[in-house]
């Protein structure tokens, strides 16, 4: 998927996920941090789909909190198929909850939206590496391990299509 409505983190778990990112560099597992021309924000993405337009989104969430200040506490650690390695925030019935609005919204407005993203079927996460080498996993798990847990609060939101160069900044409530 290329395009996602990305739900942004506070300034200090941003901080602390940049500083996480630029660790897994330097042991040389490479980050969203230089992805797609430095352009990537640690964040959970709550949909995704080839395309999204931002203004249709924006319309459809219309009157709902789009980046509520809901606290996250990421704990765990977890990967994707394809050496993909993210971090897992607490899945709370408020994030849930959140989550599902959204959906209902976009679905309520003909949005489609890619199916991994789907109510039951999401994982949310905050996506690390799109592709860790298998001799550097060890090392990547050990750097995530080292800064868990990580407190973080939603503060803001976009949808965002990062390889079209596309970014509309979403209102947060």
């Amino acid at each position: 998927m290329a395009a996602a409505l990305e739900l942004y983190l506070d300034p200090v778990a941003t901080a602390r996920l940049r500083t996480l990112w630029n660790a897994l560099e330097a042991e040389g597992v490479p980050t969203l941090r230089d992805l797609t021309h430095r352009k990537h924000r640690p964040h959970l993405s709550i949909t995704s789909a080839d395309v999204l337009d931002g203004p249709a989104v924006e319309a459809a969430l219309q009157g709902l909190a789009i980046a509520p200040p809901i606290k996250l506490t990421f704990d765990h650690i977890g990967q994707f198929l394809g050496r993909v390695l993210w971090l897992g925030p607490v899945p709370t019935a408020e994030l849930l909850a959140h989550h599902a609005a959204v959906h209902g919204r976009l679905a309520a407005a003909g949005i489609e939206t890619g199916s991994f993203y789907q109510p039951g079927a999401w994982v949310p996460h905050c996506t690390l590496s799109m592709r860790v080498p298998l001799v550097r996993m060890t090392d990547a798990i050990r750097l995530c391990l080292d800064m868990l847990p990580l407190e973080a609060t939603i503060v803001g939101a976009a949808v965002a299509d990062h390889a079209r160069d596309l970014y509309h900044p979403l209102p947060a409530a």
